[in-house]
């Protein structure tokens, strides 16, 4: 294929396999430091696995949403060039290891994750903080908004799935701010589900209530990660809205920089990724959705990975094992 067809091709040229390897390598990485209290050597360890898969990639891609900016960041940070350079032009959003405390304390839901959208498609969030809402598909457009109050939110969620509230569960992060806003939940007779980082897993748990036990999410937690979960929702359907927390002017500046005018503005997941995307998530510690990296005594390694693509409404969970563990060696 000629450079120039290659550039503009969709993203169906790139394999979906391809995207899982990016994620198994960092969360096989992240995993060799499960529980040993050392988050910065964890997610080391991730950043330096996925940089170097997605460098095998036939992409010719901008990390959008990274590790930080260039001066804070040695690798995946924003604005980096990753990929061939032969490949479509897209938007990278990544996390190479989603939870950095949980999986330092080997808690539930720590994951790496990655999103691939069409170039100039994904909102350049600054690493300031969201307040974030969002449900699973199913429910008619609307059922939810981040203007309407906790209370009035848990009341239309159980209206639209025909249940009373007391059978509604919400995913909020457990932190100090939350406080009145877990009251308020509690106070409605719903449940509520404390996590202790890992907002990107909470916001998927809800596409799947079944299994999850999560109907909805609610709170704030890094901007970011809500660009990332609003690639897996555009591929599972569902709703989701967020809006910037600008708290101070240098706040305010950093957001000017990435292209933010409106710093009130309401997006919702439709409008974080405005294109086709690619989205993958490997277990890095056993979670609600997903289970964590395992070891066999036979030096097998086992990885479970979703993956999803928008414009096919297609969902994958892979489950590997691999044989041959030099491939992760120097991850190690």
């Amino acid at each position: 294929m000629a450079l120039t067809e290659a550039k503009t091709a969709g993203l169906d040229r790139i394999l979906t396999l391809e995207l899982v390897r990016v994620t198994e390598r960092a969360a096989v990485a992240a995993a060799r430091w499960r529980g040993r209290g050392d988050e910065k050597a964890a997610d080391q360890a991730a950043v330096d696995a996925m940089r170097k898969e997605l460098n095998n990639l036939a992409i010719e891609g901008t990390v959008v949403i990274g590790e930080g900016e260039r001066d804070e960041a040695p690798m995946l940070y924003i604005g980096e060039e990753v990929g061939t350079g032969y490949g479509p032009q897209v938007d990278i959003a990544l996390d190479p290891l989603e939870g950095t405390t949980i999986c330092a304390k080997n808690l539930p839901n720590s994951l790496a994750v990655v999103a691939i959208a069409e170039g100039g498609t994904l909102l350049h969030a600054p690493d300031v903080y969201m307040d974030k809402i969002a449900i699973g598909p199913g429910y008619p457009e609307g059922t939810v908004d981040l203007d309407r109050t906790p209370s009035e939110n848990i009341a239309a969620l159980a209206k639209a799935k025909g249940v009373r509230v007391n059978e509604i569960t919400a995913c909020i992060l457990d932190r100090p701010r939350h406080a009145k806003l877990i009251d308020e939940v509690r106070a409605t007779g719903a449940a509520v589900r404390l996590i202790g980082d890992g907002d990107v897993a909470g916001i998927i748990d809800v596409t799947d209530p079944d299994a999850t036990g999560i109907d909805i999410y609610l709170g704030t937690g890094g901007a970011p990660e809500g660009v990332l979960a609003a690639a897996a929702l555009c591929c599972t359907g569902g709703q989701m809205q967020g809006r910037l927390i600008t708290q101070s002017d240098s706040q305010k500046a950093r957001a000017s920089k990435m292209g933010i005018a409106n710093f009130d503005k309401k997006y919702t997941h439709l409008e974080m990724c405005r294109g086709e995307v690619l989205f993958a998530a490997t277990g890095v510690t056993d979670g609600n959705m997903l289970n964590g990296v395992h070891y066999a005594r036979d030096g097998r390694i086992t990885t479970e990975t979703l993956v999803m693509r928008s414009s096919k409404g297609t969902i994958r969970f892979i489950k590997a094992t691999h044989r041959d563990d030099e491939k992760f060696a120097t991850e190690s």
